[in-house]
């Protein structure tokens, strides 16, 4: 096989481990175990807690003691195991406990799987920057095929979307020891704890713009995983009205237009970047989140079924400029020598602290929403619509950027 072959494998099966349960996990929860918004959405948050520090150290033991691959394999094994025992629980306590040490494996290798790609790709000559993308993409794909796994096995409110996971870790963790090697680098410039937890970024929050920045990645962070959590719940909750619907027989599928909407939006980054630069593509982003909740909001199975397709479609735009762009922002702003310290901050601020208070939060907005065991969905997305409006609201009178047309954007793009 072919080392891009061989690293298209290993993306696809990283975010096929998600996929099968990320989108139909909440569903599971409230449906067929019982438990409340605020308890679906603190399992969610356990993302947001592993991803506050777990990539850090693991980046930090990748960086000083393990191969990359290796640290990378041991975390899929683990999480294998953690899924399996995750499968056979029924009670809040326990699985919240499993889900946390999940998060605490799963989430670290989504970078040491980059790493492991950047790595390889260089050993073999390869140019990352055009080599790596097209890679990437098999990630998404691998995400969208285990949700219509699941989906189409008729699993989505079953633990059997675990096990199907768990089956896909154990894999990867195997396959992943036959890798190339990627040894620590050599002890010259080893990078400082603080380097490698993203703290000597924090220098960046000395600047005005780049501290907003920052913020507002936080509070759209939490924006992130609100869909991913209820709406699998969502959907099933039309079951009386519409029960023959699509999107109540297969809500995974109607989910999953959102990740392929997000394969399609990564390709316009580039233009809408160079075109409005950052200030206006997050607005785009922020503004998107609005009518992602607000068509949510209005739309149902049956005759608003295209009012839920378009918020699908929308959600690559939401995501997708938000994240990347970003990413792309925070490299260009920050010195050379912090640059990795500051897609580690990024990354703390959006999936970590960001989609804490989002899962936290949301839960409660869905708790507050629910009398006698009815879910008044309708409010529950405006509420989360609202959120989104007063962001775009303030967004701009407090973000501070000038673009310039001519400031090309660099091609070097770390997801």
């Amino acid at each position: 096989m072919s080392i891009k072959l061989r690293l298209t494998v290993m993306n696809f099966l990283q975010f096929f481990v998600w996929g099968a349960w990320l989108i139909s996990l909440g569903g599971y929860m409230i449906v067929t175990l019982g438990f409340t918004g605020g308890q679906v959405g603190s399992v969610y948050a356990t993302m947001g807690i592993a991803s506050l520090f777990m990539p850090g150290v693991l980046g930090i033991v990748a960086d000083r003691w393990l191969n990359a691959e290796r640290v990378y394999a041991l975390c899929h094994l683990i999480g294998a195991g953690l899924l399996l025992w995750a499968s056979t629980v029924k009670d809040f306590d326990t699985l919240y406990m499993i889900m946390l040490l999940n998060a605490m494996v799963y989430m670290p290798t989504i970078a040491l799987g980059n790493t492991v790609s950047y790595k390889v790709l260089e050993q073999k000559g390869e140019n990352v920057v055009t080599a790596f993308p097209p890679i990437r993409v098999w990630g998404t794909l691998g995400f969208i095929v285990s949700m219509w796994m699941v989906d189409l096995a008729g699993w989505t409110k079953s633990p059997l979307q675990l096990y199907i996971s768990a089956a896909a870790a154990a894999f990867l963790g195997l396959y992943s020891f036959t890798m190339p090697k990627c040894p620590p680098a050599a002890s010259t410039g080893k990078r400082t704890v603080i380097e490698a937890l993203g703290l000597d970024a924090f220098v960046l929050f000395k600047r005005g713009q780049m501290l907003v920045f920052f913020l507002f990645a936080m509070m759209l962070g939490a924006a992130l995983q609100i869909t991913n959590a209820f709406g699998g719940a969502f959907l099933d909750d039309f079951k009386t009205l519409y029960p023959d619907s699509f999107g109540v027989q297969h809500p995974n599928l109607l989910l999953s237009i959102s990740q392929i909407s997000e394969t399609l939006f990564i390709l316009t980054i580039p233009f809408f970047l160079q075109r409005f630069g950052i200030k206006k593509v997050m607005l785009l982003s922020i503004f998107a989140w609005v009518f992602r909740f607000g068509l949510f909001a209005v739309g149902d199975p049956g005759g608003g079924l295209w009012l839920l397709v378009l918020s699908m479609i929308i959600y690559g735009m939401a995501f997708d400029f938000f994240n990347i762009s970003g990413s792309l922002f925070v490299d260009r702003e920050a010195d050379v020598g912090i640059r990795a310290s500051a897609q580690g901050l990024f990354m703390i601020m959006t999936n970590g602290l960001g989609a804490f208070i989002g899962g936290t939060a949301s839960g409660k907005v869905v708790d507050y929403f629910t009398a006698d065991g009815v879910k008044d969905w309708r409010s529950i997305w405006m509420t989360f619509a609202a959120y989104a409006l007063v962001l775009g609201v303030t967004f701009p009178f407090l973000f501070k950027y000038k673009h310039e047309e001519e400031q090309a954007v660099p091609a070097h793009g770390h997801h």
